[in-house]
């Protein structure tokens, strides 16, 4: 990304909605949201063979794994507006096991896109299984999305859920019914 060029543009932007950007408080804010930006579409750089490169596994065991409550944030593809919440994911390995801080880095390197949840959700899924070969997978994500919030019909409270199952979290009801139930066990944080 041209940042430089991104910061023109950004200032261009503050004088068409009526602002001038040389008063005080904007003076560095084309810099300082071009350099936003790199950061939060930074996924575009990042492949998922090189976040687990060096972090499969081999382990005997085909048990389900989870991890609960990755933080995620992105941005709309539609308003540029960002949406955040909560990703869960589940998968049943085939004796490869992923260091779990990798899941994180699977979710961030998708999310960092402009994106829309439907797809995030199947990327994320589709990457985990295709990684490990895994059995099976589950990904549910639970976010709030500020261009529904801030703008349009302004409905703070409204949450979207979607999720993607694959493999044996697809065609196994047991499955499916299992990792559901370890992903709203005991959430410490909801009250």
């Amino acid at each position: 990304m041209n940042k430089q060029r991104v910061a023109e543009l950004i200032r261009e932007l503050l004088i068409e909605i009526g602002e001038d950007p040389d008063r005080e408080g904007l003076i560095r804010t084309p810099e300082r949201v071009a350099k936003s930006y790199e950061f939060l579409t930074g996924g575009y750089k990042i492949d998922v063979p090189t976040i687990t490169s060096g972090a499969i596994f081999e382990q005997d065991t085909n048990n389900m794994i989870v991890l609960r409550d990755i933080e995620v944030y992105s941005l709309c593809e539609h308003h540029m507006l960002p949406f955040f919440g909560r990703c869960h994911i589940g998968y049943i390995s085939q004796k490869k096991v992923l260091g779990v801080s990798k899941l994180a880095r699977i979710v961030d390197s998708f999310a960092r896109r402009l994106q829309i949840q439907e797809r995030l959700t199947q990327q994320i899924a589709r990457a985990v299984k295709d990684s490990l070969q895994a059995e099976g997978v589950g990904v549910v994500m639970e976010c709030q999305h500020l261009c529904m919030m801030m703008r349009g019909v302004e409905k703070q409270k409204s949450l979207m859920n979607t999720s993607s199952v694959l493999g044996s979290f697809h065609n196994c009801v047991a499955t499916r019914n299992e990792f559901l139930s370890l992903i709203s066990k005991n959430r410490s944080h909801d009250g």
